[in-house]
This record gives C-alpha cells, structure tokens and sequence, in this order.
C-alpha cells in the first residue's frame, strides 16, 4: 500500500514537473511572438538608408569615447567578482579574477546567462582550484549585485516617473510608481539586514547563505547601480541630442528585464522593440535603430571578440597551473 502511494506521489511529481517546464517554454515563445511582431511592425516601414547615415556620421572620437565608458562598466562588472572574493575569502588573485569576470561577462551579454554566467564561470573558476560551493558563493555575490543595482535604480526612476510608457501598456504611472517604491523597499530590507539581522546563517538546499556586512551590501549597490548607469550613457552618447539621460536609462533598465523574461540572448529585439515604442514620439526610428546598432557593436560584440583571445589565455593559464 506504502509503495503504490509512493509510486503514486512520484507519478504526480513528475507530471508537475512536466507542466512547469511545458508551460515555461510556452510563455517563453508566447513572449518571442510577441515582441517579433512588435518589432516587425515598428520597422517595417524604416528608411535603412538614414540608420546607414547615421551610422556613418558617428565621428572616431565618439566611437573612442563609448569605448572608453564600455571599458569602464566592463571593469566596475568585472569587479562583482572580487566583492566575491571579498566575501568567500578566497586566494584567487585579483590578476585571475579581474580577467575571468570579463570573459564571462562578455559571453553572458552575448549567449545568455547559462553559458557566461553559470557554466564558464565554473569551468574557469574550478579549473584554478576553487571548489563548487566557493563558486556558487561568487556567483550568488555577482548577480545580488548586479540585481540589487537595477532595483535602486528602477526603483528611484519609476517613482520619480521619468519614464512615460506609451498608452497601449496596461499599467499606469501610479502602478509603475508602486513598482518602483517595491524595489525600493527591497533595497532598503537589504541593507537593514545586512545591518541589524542577528542571524546570519541560513540553510536553502544544502547551501550556506551568509548575509554580508552592510559595507559589502553597499558597495553591492554602488557598483551595481553604476554598471547600469554606464551602460545607459553609452546607448545616451548614440543618439542625438536632447534626449534626458534618466529616461535613457529607465528605458534600458525596462527592455533589460523584458529581455530577461523572454529568455532571448542579448535580449535579441527586444531592446529595440522598447526602445523605439518608447522614444518613437521624439526621435525618428532611424535614430533610434542606428543608435541601438552601435551599442551592440561596442558594447556587446567588440568585448565578445577581445573575451574570446582572453579566454584562450585563461585556459593555457589554468592548464599550466594544474601541471
């Protein structure tokens, strides 16, 4: 009787498990659909042969420019690792993890978070002798702050609406401004527990979570907030002028999260489907599309072709360690 309800129970779960996954992959190309047709339907009719002038008028100096400030957030990411470090204790150099942040980095923006985030993350890191459980705490240490960061912002950009999203979206500036006071308040329970909590272990499927100190949990939002906000100045330097840098950033800040959701790597179309929903009122979509095809070029492929020949050096590194 025992083992028919056992067997029963296993049943159950693991049609559950089924369809969970069926429907995640659902929603996903539900979410796909959606914004292909968004997209095709607000460039269908663009003139590629002003997104080619624009592009061509960029001057070398602006191009300098952005790839001084895509350097810049690469290294303040880059730097999510070494709160890791901080925070596990590891001996690692700053010379191994500064360069291994970057490659994975790189092919995180570029291939999606399974492959940069998570798998080379602990290729690279076990393969200089860090144990799983080390990695996994660096891991946890990267993306809270890269998330905590996005939530300071946000939350700061939609309360103070300085986003203004086109009429067709079902949510309102008050439900946005609700929003954003949420993601503040997430911030804010952070940093009061990082500060005042007495228990600072806890157990989540054989994991050790350790709340960090409140200086580790500020500069997690320091650093994080900063990456973002780099990244939007370079989409800012793209396009022309007049343009209010708060609303640049809150626009990348939504069309990041919506590429998140619809697992499309690089958040392939969506950006630009955001971006020009949102902006299209004042600047022609022309603009908008070579402005966006110029951030990727900098900030997305350049560093993906640099992170390649790193990660050739990053593995001869490590192979000569373990001999």
């Amino acid at each position: 009787m025992q083992t028919n309800r056992k067997k029963t129970g296993g049943i159950r779960s693991a049609l559950r498990t089924a369809w969970a996954r069926w429907l995640k992959h659902a929603v996903t190309l539900l979410l796909f659909t959606v914004v292909a047709a968004l997209l095709f339907s607000l460039v269908r009719n663009m003139e590629w042969q002003a997104v080619v002038e624009t592009l061509r008028g960029y001057s070398p100096a602006l191009v300098v420019m952005g790839v001084g400030v895509t350097a810049a957030s690469f290294a303040v990411f880059s730097s999510y690792d070494l709160l890791g470090k901080w925070y596990t204790g590891h001996t690692l150099p700053i010379t191994q993890v500064l360069p291994l942040a970057f490659v994975c980095y790189a092919f995180n923006l570029n291939l999606g978070a399974w492959v940069g985030g998570i798998a080379l993350r602990y290729r690279l890191y076990t393969q200089f002798g860090l144990s799983v459980a080390t990695v996994t705490r660096v891991l946890s240490v990267s993306l809270t702050t890269n998330w905590l960061g996005y939530m300071l912002l946000a939350g700061a950009l939609f309360t103070l609406g300085y986003i203004e999203l086109p009429p067709h979206w079902h949510i309102s500036t008050l439900g946005l401004q609700l929003v954003g006071a949420g993601l503040l308040v997430i911030c804010l329970s952070y940093l009061l527990a990082s500060r005042y909590s007495r228990r600072r272990i806890w157990r989540w499927r054989e994991h050790d979570i350790v709340l960090p100190s409140l200086r580790l949990a500020l500069l997690q939002l320091l650093l994080g907030a900063v990456n973002w906000s780099l990244m939007a100045v370079l989409v800012y330097l793209l396009l022309p002028q007049g343009v209010f840098y708060p609303t640049v950033l809150a626009i990348l800040l939504v069309s990041s999260i919506a590429g998140v959701v619809t697992h499309i790597p690089a958040g392939l179309g969506v950006l630009e489907a955001v971006f020009i929903a949102m902006l299209q009122h004042q600047l022609a979509s022309s603009e908008i599309i070579a402005a966006l095809i110029g951030y990727r070029a900098i900030y997305f492929l350049f560093p993906l072709v640099v992170a390649c020949m790193m990660y050739l050096l990053l593995e001869r590194w490590s192979k000569r360690k373990t001999k």
